[in-house]
Formats: C-alpha cells, sequence, structure tokens
C-alpha cells in the first residue's frame, strides 16, 4: 500500500501499513527533504533555525513511544541532533518546543483525534505549524526516490547516539507552561476560580489543565486522564456523540464547565453546567468577542469554510476584517505567519490566537473558556446565551453522507454549478463560493457547504441556519445532491 504523506502528515493502521519498517523509511525521507536545504523558517522571526537540530514528540496511543524512538534513531543516523521528548505531550507543546528550540523541524508520532487503530506522523516546520504543502510533498518525493533506488534507512544504536548526543531527552512541558503563562490571565482566573473538569479522552493533553492550574484555586477534576492506548474503546474526538462520561461528571457535581481535548490535545470541545454541548463554533465567537471586549485586541479573524458565520457578525460589530480559507487549520496558519491574526479556527475545534504559533491549540483554548468564565462571572451557558441574543440563532449540524463511488471535487463543484437552486427551504440562494466545494450563501445568512472528501466515498455536507427548520431543509438538498451523483 502506498504511504502517501498529505498536508498534515501520514496516517495508516497499526500493524498494517503504520509499521516500523515502513515509519524508518518515512523519516529517511523526512531526514533527506530536511537535508536538501528547502527547509526555511517562513515567518520565524530573527533566528535562522539550526538546520541540524529536530525535535520529536508522540501521542498516548499504542507503541508511540516505541515509534519515536526508532525516529529518533533514524535522524540521529543522518546526523540531526534529536530533542525526543521524555513522555507523552499534547501536540501543540512539541511544535512549540520546535520554534522555542530553534529547531528546523518537528516529528509528532500521533493519529490526532483517530480512532484508535491508527497512527501517525505530525510534521511541524520551524515556526511550530504543520509543514507546508511544498515541504510534504518534498518528502513523499524522496520516499518514492528512496524506493526506487533501494535505499534503506540509516539507522544509528540508541546507546551510541545517546552518548554522542545526538539523542537528547528533554520536557517540553514546563517551557509550554512559560508561554501559556502570557496568554492567559492567571490573576483573573485566581479572582474567580470556576469548578471545573476536564476530559483528557486518555489523549496526550492529559493533566496539563490542572497541572498549569495549580495554585489559582481553582477546583479540577480530570476525567479519562488516564494512559489508554485504545482510549477505552471511543474516538479521542471532542464532539458531543463522544462525550457522555463529561456530561455524567458534570451532572454528579465534579464541575461547573467541562472541557474536552481530542487525543492529541490541538482541538476543544465544552460543555455548561446542564450538560449542554458547546461546539468549536460558539468557542471561537466566544473568544473572538471576549480579545475584543474584555482585552481590547484588534485584528482580522479567520475561519474555515466550514465555520460559523457568527464570527462575521461579530467581526462587522467591531469593524474587524474576516478571511475565509478552505478546510484545514494549515491556511489559517499562513494568515496567522503572514499578519497579526486575532484569532483563527475550524470547525473541528482547531482554534489559535494572537501571540501563539500558528497551529490549533486545546489546551490553550480551554484556559481561555475558563478566565471568560471569570472575568465575565458568568457560567458558560449564560455566556452562550448572551453570543446568541446578540448573533444568533445560529443551528449547525455536519452530516456525511456515503457515495457509492469516489468523486472527482472539480467535477462535483462543475455539477453542483451547473444545476444551482434559485431557493433552498423557501430561502433565496444570494451567492455561491467555491474555495473549497460549493457553498451557497442564504438571503437570511444561512448557508450550507457540500465538499466531497478527498480520501473516500462521501460527501460532506454543513449547514448552519437561523432556525432548525432551514438547516433540515439545507441538509435534505445536500442528501439530494448525494443521490443524484450516486
Amino acid at each position: 500500500m502506498p504511504i502517501n504523506f498529505g498536508t498534515d502528515g501520514w496516517r495508516a493502521v497499526i500493524s498494517d501499513t503504520f509499521t516500523f519498517h515502513n515509519l524508518r523509511l518515512v523519516t529517511q525521507a523526512i531526514a533527506d527533504s530536511i537535508h536538501s536545504g528547502h527547509w526555511h523558517a517562513q515567518g520565524k522571526g530573527e533566528l535562522e533555525p539550526d538546520p541540524n537540530r529536530v525535535v520529536i514528540g508522540f501521542d498516548t496511543r499504542f507503541l508511540s513511544d516505541r515509534y519515536a524512538r526508532e525516529a529518533a534513531r533514524v535522524m540521529a543516523a543522518n546526523g540531526y541532533t534529536v530533542y525526543l521528548a521524555q513522555a507523552d505531550a499534547s501536540t501543540p507543546s512539541i511544535s512549540y518546543a520546535v520554534k522555542n528550540l530553534n529547531a528546523i523541524a518537528g516529528i509528532v508520532i500521533t493519529a490526532s483525534h483517530n480512532a484508535p487503530r491508527y497512527n501517525g506522523v505530525k510534521l511541524k516546520a520551524a515556526n511550530g505549524c504543520s509543514a507546508s504543502p511544498e515541504q510534504s510533498r518534498r518528502v513523499e518525493i524522496y520516499l518514492n526516490d528512496n524506493q526506487e533506488r533501494g535505499r534503506g534507512p540509516n539507522l544509528m544504536e540508541w546507546d551510541q547516539a545517546v552518548e554522542q548526543g545526538l539523542i537528547v531527552s528533554f520536557n517540553p512541558v514546563p517551557e509550554y507552561y512559560q508561554h501559556l503563562r502570557t496568554l492567559i490571565d492567571f490573576d483573573a482566573i485566581a479572582a474567580n476560580p470556576p469548578k471545573v473538569v476536564v476530559d483528557s479522552m486518555h489523549g496526550s493533553a492529559r493533566g496539563m489543565i490542572k497541572g498549569i492550574l495549580t495554585g489559582t484555586g481553582c477546583e479540577v477534576a480530570e476525567i479519562r486522564g488516564e494512559m489508554n492506548p485504545g482510549f477505552g474503546g471511543a474516538h479521542p474526538e471532542p464532539i458531543g456523540v463522544h462525550l457522555g462520561a463529561l456530561a455524567g461528571a458534570i451532572s454528579t457535581g465534579m464541575g461547573t464547565l467541562g472541557l474536552a481535548l481530542d487525543g492529541d490535545g490541538d482541538r476543544i470541545g465544552a460543555m455548561d453546567d446542564r450538560g449542554n454541548f458547546v461546539d468549536p463554533h460558539k468557542i471561537m465567537a466566544l473568544a473572538l468577542r471576549y480579545l475584543v471586549e474584555k482585552r481590547g485586541w484588534k485584528g482580522p479573524a479567520v475561519r474555515t469554510v466550514s465555520t460559523t458565520k457568527m464570527i462575521d457578525r461579530l467581526a462587522a460589530k467591531y469593524g474587524l476584517e474576516v478571511y475565509e480559507t478552505p478546510v484545514g487549520f494549515n491556511h489559517i496558519a499562513d494568515y496567522m505567519i503572514a499578519q497579526d491574526v486575532l484569532i483563527g479556527g475550524e470547525e473541528s475545534g482547531g482554534i489559535s490566537i494572537q501571540g501563539n504559533i500558528p497551529e490549533g491549540d486545546g489546551v490553550l483554548m480551554g484556559l481561555l473558556l475558563i478566565e471568560m468564565v471569570a472575568v465575565y462571572g458568568k457560567s458558560l451557558h449564560e455566556l452562550v446565551e448572551d453570543l446568541l441574543a446578540e448573533v444568533g440563532p445560529a443551528f449547525y449540524e455536519r452530516r456525511d453522507q456515503r457515495l457509492k463511488y469516489p468523486v472527482q471535487k472539480g467535477d462535483m463543484v462543475q455539477h453542483l454549478l451547473a444545476n444551482k437552486p434559485a431557493e433552498i427551504g423557501g430561502v433565496k440562494v444570494v451567492d455561491l463560493l467555491t474555495i473549497d466545494g460549493v457553498k451557497y450563501i442564504m438571503a437570511d445568512d444561512s448557508w450550507l457547504l457540500i465538499r466531497p472528501s478527498g480520501t473516500e466515498p462521501v460527501l460532506r455536507v454543513y449547514a448552519e441556519g437561523r432556525t432548525e427548520d432551514m438547516v433540515r431543509a439545507l441538509l435534505g438538498f445536500g442528501e439530494e445532491v448525494a443521490e443524484s451523483v450516486t
């Protein structure tokens, strides 16, 4: 099976395609790609990164620590000094270490929010964000070239690499905590500490929120914080359907604010004191409102095409610019590198703010929610109600429609453009966007996005409506489209 190295790395099933042998091949291709000299520090700042220094981290999945050691042996054999995390740690903490240690690149062994049977490699550029499409493409080129030539990976004995100082064990958490202290007002939290439940979903951000809040007076209960490579049989994705344990913890009085982190800690979900799931759309909108109103921050907001228009309505009120990107945090990162973005985020829960590295960070956003609740002196439920009264209502739903066979994105876009409806659900279609699939903008600011998956025969249908009936009508239209192309 071919190894495809996409924009956020490579993911595959453990023991099927994700093997020690294939990981060594991929790591060798990464080493060759960096050595070729095309890994410049885009937007890095005044310091040029050390071209011979890399950072490697890993999550809580089956064999992730062993995979990380193997990757370190390959990089060391290629002459790189490797800073290898001592224990599992969140991807954002490793990404921050790449920038902080002035490394040329980072490798994180993780499959993020994917099912337990998967593992993967996330590749990080010198500024801490995901490697660019061009950098990832170069890895694939070297991977294919090495295989065609029969060139195996270089490999160094572990003890020899350690003795020569080519593998250095380090703890990324203390410096990462220092960074978070520049972005979060812990004094404000200490002045009015909420009672928090953190659902770490057995992921690698476990213990991080609880750890940094020590001494603030915040009562923090953590659930699913122990190491469990099978994630307790659950999907480590912080969406409502997977958070029954968090709802149960809140209902028994363990806390009044619930935070949920995905398998590698770059995504956030939340829950109010009534057990209502608070999705990333609302979290991002609440954060934008807070940063402008309470901190007086300015700057553009960046959101993906599948993210709430509440951002646009708030930005219009504050006189801020909004940039809309294709799906994927790498597109948001491009704006964060180029200019002083106030906030950037996507519907899947990857959100970042001004001053942070250009990457989504669940721990940072969880702490910001705690700060919001403390400063406003209101519950998360009340804050959401305030938000919806101001820029709502906004009802959102996403569905994946199975297709009998995969469709090319370009063909689907052409089909949809040729069959544009005048209205959906009795509301006029006023605009069409084609930056990623086709997005129908409605006269009442509702919208529908239809985009084919690039990896499976699935049509992803996203809808945000001003009423629940409108959402149903939009999703119904998406179902009809799926039926028409199968």
